[in-house]
């Protein structure tokens, strides 16, 4: 009985096969075999961003440090030629500096007529086409997107056209009803000319992306309101345009970005306009015109820096202001 029992305790007391062994270090090997996975995988992933973080590097950082630096340098007759560090002293005249001043008055007041329009515009056509089911809806939504897909010299060009009072149709329209065509690309109405070049190109772009938002919207949640009496009008203005308060935000900061730096349409028009539009109408031209007509680099540089600046605090207020409709804030 005792000899039984001494040898049930040395088997019990033996240690485990070999295969037990192998068996019992297989988990630390797997952990080990997955962190080398893992670690293979952010090589080829860091490996693939290699070539997006070259071009980013040349093509913006490096540039945007350079023109960071001329702006703190000045170069000119003054300097005998030498580019001599001035520190903030460019900022200084490019921020008391009349033109530049204008210039933002200007895109300014093109901010206040040009993204009420085209957000509004687009807020319109996006419900319209969100209530129809048809086939006439995907042309509509076409239609409204093709002059988005047109390069905005080419749309610039084309409106210069038929604006010309030489070349353009408003001659003969304007016949029919014995008046006289007005010159569209004149002091006084050239304003409004290139907000409806700008707002004929840009509605499309902000009409798919408010679609879309609306496109996301639970259907079940327009059930309901019809179920509790909500008309058509009520669903849009009390459920759709709140819901989709998010995109609206986005696309007016588009819109905001894209008017401060106002560049393609006014350019290009100002060879048929006929001093209607002078160099420094907008800061962006502003910059171009000082460094590629007057070799000023130094200050070209500081004005577009000014207007970056400027362009960063404006979006950044509206942006706290609209922080709860944008889901910034809970």
């Amino acid at each position: 009985m005792t000899s039984s029992t001494t040898t049930g305790a040395s088997r019990a007391a033996a240690p485990p096969a070999p295969g037990a062994r192998t068996s019992a270090r297989t988990p630390a090997r797997a952990g080990g075999a997955a962190s080398q996975l893992d670690s293979r995988r952010q090589w080829w992933g860091w490996l693939f961003l290699t070539p997006f973080t070259v071009v980013f590097l040349l093509f913006l950082v490096v540039p945007l440090g350079y023109a960071f630096w001329l702006s703190l340098h000045t170069k000119g007759i003054a300097t005998g030629g030498v580019s001599e560090f001035t520190g903030v002293a460019n900022y200084v005249r490019v921020f008391t500096d009349t033109d530049f001043l204008r210039g933002m008055l200007r895109v300014l007041l093109f901010v206040l007529v040009m993204v009420p329009i085209q957000v509004g515009l687009a807020l319109a056509i996006a419900l319209v086409l969100d209530t129809l089911a048809t086939r006439l809806s995907k042309a509509s939504r076409l239609l409204v997107f093709v002059p988005y897909a047109i390069p905005a010299v080419i749309g610039a060009l084309m409106w210069g056209f038929l604006y010309s009072p030489r070349f353009g149709p408003a001659a003969d329209v304007f016949g029919l009803f014995g008046l006289e065509a007005p010159n569209f690309l004149d002091r006084d109405l050239v304003f409004g000319s290139l907000v409806n070049i700008v707002t004929w190109q840009w509605v499309g772009y902000y009409m798919i992306i408010i679609y879309a938002a609306l496109r996301a919207i639970d259907p079940s949640v327009y059930e309901a309101a019809r179920l509790d009496g909500a008309s058509n009008r009520q669903i849009a203005w009390r459920i759709k345009v709140p819901m989709i308060s998010s995109s609206m935000v986005m696309i007016v900061i588009f819109s905001l970005i894209g008017t401060l730096q106002f560049f393609t349409e006014p350019t290009v028009l100002r060879s048929v306009a006929q001093g209607a539009i002078p160099t420094t109408y907008t800061p962006n031209m502003y910059a171009y015109s000082m460094a590629f007509s007057y070799s000023q680099f130094n200050y070209a540089s500081t004005i577009a820096f000014a207007l970056g600046i400027l362009v960063f605090i404006g979006s950044y207020v509206f942006l706290y202001a609209t922080r709860k409709q944008s889901g910034l804030k809970s």
